[in-house]
């Protein structure tokens, strides 16, 4: 197999949460510890640290990540999903995995995945920790996938826990209270390891409290002045909890405040982030950005209604999501292009475009993200700002 028949061969053998949604969840870490058992627990070759949270993983993941690097440590990065290809999952330095390394791995897996039956997440977990270790990676920030108790990456313990926020997302699966799902995602805090909370209400703060000790709650530390490369409204909560974990940090890894500020001020350029408030280049300038959920959609909302200018949102969602709580929180002063990805998990553009009109907002369904993205260009005059998002499917689409 070559490397798309080998992730073809995966997307359809491994259960893929990302395209199924809920059918393709496998809670519990039996499996993961089978394979971690086989191929001789890889990630106890190097040092973790593993972040949680509703909204924000990514971000402070990669962020932390490029901090890392600036300080001169071999830093191995696995989040997900993925908006392009499946290699930007796993990274080293912010080199995407080798995709011979994929091809190899999952050659030699074969009987193990015919045997084990282990969900996409599971086998591709153990890619990620082998990978780190075959790279010799000095630390590896690791991000949960979903919730964090039974997550797959929750067989690691490491040097420093973040939680970044806690919001209503994949309640089916984690509960419909945000005590539920703070009790879910505190499931990775573990005996010994410091935690970092971002943002936290004191009901929630009691259900961390209760886990640990050795907490600290971002949102009570002082404000520090570093220029961050993220521009989202929600960067300014990541980047304190981004720095409260640098400071826990220090007792393990020397972190000078340049590689801070190297690794706050190039983020995206050393790991790859993408998809983060990112402005696309070309006429007319687009704006994308991947929050899909009511935590998320908030801020997105709030910064679009603060451009004062005439908006066209090419827009598509996800059906397993809050839709109606995120449409009601969308600017209803804005030309919407309603649209859905190319994925079984899709709400219908038709439904959605039906569904925001009940909030008032107005605007066409098309068959695509293409030919949405498309209609918007050519409707666009000049002062007008173009805005994708929704879903993570959308804002790929849109890249692609």
């Amino acid at each position: 197999m070559n490397y798309s028949e080998t992730l073809q061969y995966l997307y359809v053998k491994t259960p893929v949460f990302q395209q199924q949604g809920a059918g393709a969840y496998k809670p519990g870490l039996a499996g993961v510890e089978a394979l971690d058992n086989h191929y001789g627990h890889p990630h106890r070759a190097f040092k973790t640290i593993h972040v949680a949270g509703t909204n924000g993983k990514g971000s402070t993941s990669h962020t932390l990540s490029a901090i890392l690097q600036a300080a001169g440590y071999k830093v191995g990065l696995y989040t997900s999903p993925h908006l392009l290809d499946f290699s930007e999952r796993i990274r080293v330095n912010g080199r995407p995995i080798d995709p011979g390394y994929v091809v190899d791995f999952v050659q030699e897996a074969l009987p193990l995945i015919d045997r084990l039956q282990p969900s996409f997440f599971e086998i591709t977990t153990l890619m990620a920790f082998c990978y780190f270790r075959q790279c010799q990676v000095d630390v590896a920030v690791i991000e949960v996938g979903l919730g964090g108790r039974l997550d797959s990456t929750n067989i690691i313990t490491p040097v420093l826990s973040i939680i970044t926020n806690i919001s209503l997302d994949h309640v089916k699966l984690l509960g419909d209270t945000v005590e539920q799902i703070a009790a879910e995602k505190a499931g990775i805090i573990k005996p010994g390891v410091p935690v970092v909370v971002g943002e936290a209400t004191p009901s929630i703060r009691a259900v961390f409290d209760a886990r640990s000790s050795d907490i600290v709650y971002a949102e009570d530390q002082p404000d520090r002045p570093v220029e961050f490369e993220l521009k989202g409204w929600c960067q300014e909560h990541n980047k304190k909890t981004i720095l409260a974990a640098v400071d826990r940090l220090q007792s393990v890894f020397s972190l000078s405040e340049n590689a801070v500020r190297e690794g706050m001020a190039h983020v995206v350029e050393m790991t790859g982030l993408t998809g983060r408030w990112q402005t696309l280049p070309g006429n007319p300038p687009v704006t994308i950005d991947t929050g899909h959920n009511e935590g998320g959609i908030r801020y997105i909302a709030a910064q679009l209604e603060a451009q004062h200018c005439p908006l066209r949102i090419v827009f598509g969602m996800v059906g397993d999501k809050d839709i109606r709580t995120c449409l009601s929180l969308m600017p209803r002063d804005a030309v919407y292009y309603f649209c859905n990805a190319a994925i079984p998990r899709a709400l219908p553009a038709e439904e959605l475009r039906a569904l925001a009109v009940q909030f008032g907002l107005r605007g066409a369904a098309y068959p695509s993200v293409k030919a949405a993205l498309e209609a918007a260009k050519a409707d666009y005059r000049p002062g007008d700002f173009v805005f994708v998002g929704g879903s993570n499917f959308t804002v790929a689409e849109a890249l692609a």
